[in-house]
């Protein structure tokens, strides 16, 4: 063969789907070996001594405690009671705030009348208040769901308003001028535009839910993975504690993993 045909054959690159494999492939690997660290440094410290393994025992004796509590069934009441709270409350702070988001962010009016508001309950922390939810509503599921869904509220509303208020004048100014009336205006480029900032909210609001209920669950309940904190804590049943702690984080992880997807499902859309 001729060093011309030889010039003249095609070069085989890599396929784009093949590619994006290998770039996943090596994030969940580099990922991996952190975690992997992690989890060594964890069971390596408390046998050599550095730490005292009375307070932080060695990840295998964690994961041991963590195996019997799932296999005892304990793990998944707690879990489940958790999540019950959780969703109920975040659920419901996404079908008040971003309405009412949107509508602030959209109106003047309704923003001047409801700002001195705002800016009053924002500067709340939602802990702060947990004894007056729970003397006004009792210990019961009530003031439970109820400061999950004050706490995750003002991230989601003040993103939306923000996502409503930062749209590029511009692009406003360009539908107008084809025709575009207030509603389909407001439908066909503020809401979209808006949904990256909506979604930041949701997500910090997402991780606030498991945050609060935590607390919430400390302070009389009967179960819960705050109650099972608090439980093996004051037990010195520290292995369950951790294994308690190790499983918020993974349910943390889980939600926030969903939230991104539901995101890019969204800003597909936005941007077809």
């Amino acid at each position: 063969m001729s060093s011309l045909s030889l010039r003249t054959l095609p070069v085989a690159r890599p396929k784009p789907v093949l590619r994006g494999a290998i770039r996943i492939a090596g994030a969940v690997l580099t990922r991996t070996i952190a975690i992997g660290i992690l989890a060594l440094v964890w069971e390596i410290l408390p046998r050599l001594g550095v730490v005292d393994a009375t307070f932080l025992p060695p990840l295998s004796e964690v994961l041991v405690a963590w195996w019997d509590l799932l296999v005892s069934g304990q793990l998944w009441s707690h879990t489940e009671a958790s999540l019950i709270r959780s969703a109920a409350g975040f659920g419901l702070a996404i079908l008040i705030a971003v309405p009412l988001g949107l509508l602030i962010g959209w109106y003047s009016p309704v923003a001047n009348l409801l700002n001195p508001l705002l800016e009053v309950f924002r500067n709340t922390a939602a802990l702060a208040i947990l004894p007056v939810f729970v003397l006004i509503l009792g210990l019961g599921e009530t003031s439970k769901i109820s400061i999950i869904l004050y706490g995750c509220t003002w991230p989601i509303l003040l993103n939306t308003v923000s996502g409503v208020r930062t749209v590029d004048p511009l692009l406003i100014k360009s539908a107008r001028s084809l025709g575009l009336g207030p509603i389909r205006l407001f439908q066909k480029v503020v809401l979209p535009a808006a949904v990256p900032t909506i979604f930041t909210g949701i997500r910090l609001a997402g991780a606030a839910s498991i945050l609060i209920l935590i607390a919430a669950e400390m302070v009389g309940a009967k179960a819960g993975l705050g109650y099972l904190i608090n439980y093996a804590q004051y037990n010195f049943a520290v292995p369950d504690m951790y294994a308690g702690i190790i499983t918020i984080s993974a349910i943390g992880l889980l939600v926030n993993q969903l939230l991104i997807a539901t995101e890019r499902r969204f800003s597909t859309w936005r941007t077809n």
